[in-house]
């Protein structure tokens, strides 16, 4: 199976802060004082909203990937 790895793209705010944004999850994005911080606050944005996306019925393609059974519609 092959499993898809999420991207990360950073940026460097005038001010010092750090941006880590995850394109393929809307609304996967994150400050943090620093690079790790930000991807870590940006992680788990991802995580929530891919929880969501699964509550609500809905399979990401990201999980599809990672689980090769799916994930199971409620009904």
């Amino acid at each position: 199976m092959k499993t898809q790895m999420l991207t990360f793209e950073y940026d460097r705010e005038d001010d010092g802060r750090w941006i880590a944004e995850i394109p393929s999850v809307p609304g996967a994005l994150a400050y943090g004082a620093t690079k790790a911080q930000a991807k870590r606050q940006a992680s788990a944005i991802a995580l929530r909203t891919l929880a969501d996306q699964v509550e609500s019925g809905r399979s990401p393609r990201v999980l599809t990937q990672i689980f090769s059974h799916g994930t199971v519609a409620h009904g």
